[in-house]
Formats: C-alpha cells, sequence, structure tokens
C-alpha cells in the first residue's frame, strides 16, 4: 500500500473525520510519505490518492478539519463517500464523549448510510491510552453501527503501527460495497 504501485482505473472516495488534534492528517501522511510530519490544524481540507494494487481502486482521502467551527461543513463532503475513517486519539480521555457524539451525529447523515467505517484509535504509543475495546463501548460501535460494516483499528501515526492495516480494512469494505 503506499503511493507505489500501478494505477487502478477505479478511484474510491474516502472521508476521514474526528476531532481536531486526533492525528488525522499526521497519520494520513504518514502512511502516505513515511515521514512524520509537523502539522497545524487543518483549517478546510487535505487530499490524497493512495495508489494501490491494479485489482483494488486507489483511495481519494478527504482529511477534514476537526475544530468545532469546521464540524458543521463534514456534511458537504458526505455524497459519494464510498468509506469513513474515523480518528480517535485514544490517549485524551476527555474528549471521548465529544468523539462519540459528532460520530453518532455523523453516522445518522443518510447520504452515509451503508457506508463501510473504520475508526481508527490512534495514539497507542501513549502510556495511559484507552484499549480498542474499551474505546468500542465508549464510543458504543456495536448499537451505532447495526447493520454497517465496520471495524476498530488500533493505531499510532508516529510511530505509524496499525495504519496500513486500518487503510487496507476501508480499501477492503469499499470494494465489497461496490
Amino acid at each position: 500500500m503506499g503511493i507505489f504501485g500501478s494505477k487502478c482505473q477505479k478511484q474510491a472516495q474516502v472521508l476521514m473525520l474526528g476531532l481536531d488534534g486526533s492525528g488525522k492528517t499526521t497519520l494520513l501522511y504518514k502512511l502516505i510519505y513515511n515521514e512524520s510530519v509537523v502539522t497545524v490544524p487543518t483549517v478546510g481540507f487535505n487530499v490524497e490518492t493512495m495508489e494501490t494494487d491494479r485489482s483494488s481502486p486507489s483511495l481519494t482521502v478527504w482529511d477534514v478539519g476537526g475544530q468545532k467551527k469546521m464540524r458543521a461543513h463534514w456534511k458537504h463532503h458526505f455524497s459519494d463517500t464510498a468509506g469513513l475513517i474515523f480518528v480517535v486519539d485514544s490517549w485524551d480521555k476527555t474528549r471521548l464523549q465529544e468523539a462519540s457524539k459528532e460520530l453518532h451525529r455523523v453516522l445518522r447523515y443518510e447520504n452515509l448510510r451503508g457506508v463501510p467505517l473504520v475508526v481508527l484509535a490512534n495514539k497507542q504509543d501513549l502510556q495511559g491510552a484507552i484499549s480498542p475495546e474499551a474505546l468500542c463501548q465508549k464510543l458504543d460501535l456495536k448499537r451505532v453501527c447495526e447493520g454497517r460494516a465496520w471495524f476498530i483499528q488500533p493505531c499510532s501515526a508516529t510511530t505509524s503501527m496499525g495504519l496500513e492495516e486500518g487503510f487496507r480494512r476501508i480499501q477492503f469494505k469499499t470494494i465489497l460495497r461496490d
């Protein structure tokens, strides 16, 4: 996975959301460029295309800013979304309820009905990070994702642990949906 590989003829649009500071931009650029980059809060969005093997669609990943004032604009990116990645800072327990509320709000939109979801439990490299199992309960994923393909992936944007696996999951789930 990554930017290497041959062009495929099909593309799948993947929307990456999460609260500000969850690590969306950091993990995207770590995965694509295999470099840790210094980021600033995303105002607007970043768009990157990830090439895959010939048999799979390339992923056009829309990393949309997560500040409170930006969240009202998330809905403008929902049409034509084949997969949803929601990034959670699993170390910052004080914002888990806010992350849960935003995820639940997003999943209620008609344009996202049935769209596969991968929750990236980021910052697993930090001591005290909540486990993916506990995060699953805190986000009430089993209930809110009933009838939807979903997966929770532990990861670290700084070490790249779990990133490829998470993006492979969303790629696989978008292929099955088509």
